[in-house]
């Protein structure tokens, strides 16, 4: 996505409440007439110690977990930000006064209910599983080429991985070549069974696996020789160049002509 795609998708109504509620703290403090307001008139200006080392703890929070998600858009760091910064303007207006917090807290509640976060609207061909559906599944036609995702929806990294997953969808799939999500969030069965830490923490969110033959042949991010998931940008020519994703397609669409071909002259036959 281009800069200018960027920022026309951050002039969305969700973002921009998102990006006054990760600020509304720091811009209490430091706007003029509105500090005066909502504090007393000495703490204007400036900020204690504490809130100084909160603020310190989300820039480095936010420099680590950008570096770990395995994006490099500006939504992407944004939507980074938003969910730590949110979390430390609570607890500064919990510690600045408790009706404060709760104030906030409804806020930032209202705002994940009532203005949704905006989704990929293009065409897409992929199926939502739900627990163990996607194992029944594999076991009942295990010719099927799966390209899994696994996602939780309080994730960026997983809502920015989305839109390109469901373009690839678009793009590549076929008869026997098909896409599937299932929300490990929401059946925390499925995170341990494909062993994904569904954490917030992990670096495991999402996770994009190959299945063939019923089996798991391929996943990224990985493990590298030590052991550690190796960093992986999902972008939508890393996907590509990562599963091969061209030679697949073609390898599935010749099965499907090899097949069609028979039943042809089979029918020829009677």
């Amino acid at each position: 996505m281009t800069i200018f795609g960027d920022i026309k998708q951050l002039a969305h109504p969700y973002h921009l409440i998102n990006l006054s509620l990760s600020l509304s703290f720091l811009v209490s403090r430091y706007v003029p007439g509105l500090c005066e307001v909502i504090f007393p008139a000495e703490q204007c200006g400036e900020l204690t110690m504490w809130e100084s080392e909160i603020l310190f703890f989300l820039l480095v929070i936010v420099m680590f977990r950008s570096r770990k998600h395995g994006s490099r858009n500006m939504i992407a760091y944004i939507s980074v930000f938003n969910m730590y910064a949110k979390v430390c303007s609570g607890l500064l207006w919990f510690s600045a006064d408790p009706v404060y917090g709760i104030i906030y807290i409804i806020l930032v509640v209202i705002h994940f209910l009532i203005v949704g976060e905006p989704v990929y609207q293009g065409p897409e061909k992929v199926l939502y599983f739900q627990g163990k559906e996607f194992d029944e599944e594999l076991g009942r036609d295990k010719q099927c080429v799966w390209f899994m995702t696994f996602f939780t929806s309080w994730s960026p990294a997983c809502s920015n991985l989305a839109p390109i997953f469901a373009k690839l969808s678009a793009e590549y799939s076929l008869d026997n070549l098909k896409f599937g999500k299932i929300d490990v969030g929401r059946y925390p069965e499925a995170a341990k069974h494909y062993h994904i830490n569904d954490t917030t923490f992990s670096l495991q969110l999402p996770t994009i696996s190959l299945f063939k033959g019923g089996k798991e042949i391929e996943r990224r991010p990985c493990l590298n020789a030590q052991a550690k998931f190796q960093k992986f940008y999902f972008t939508e020519d890393n996907i590509k160049a990562a599963f091969d994703m061209n030679n697949l397609y073609m390898e599935c669409q010749k099965v499907l002509e090899t097949k069609k071909g028979k039943k042809e002259e089979h029918i020829k036959s009677e």
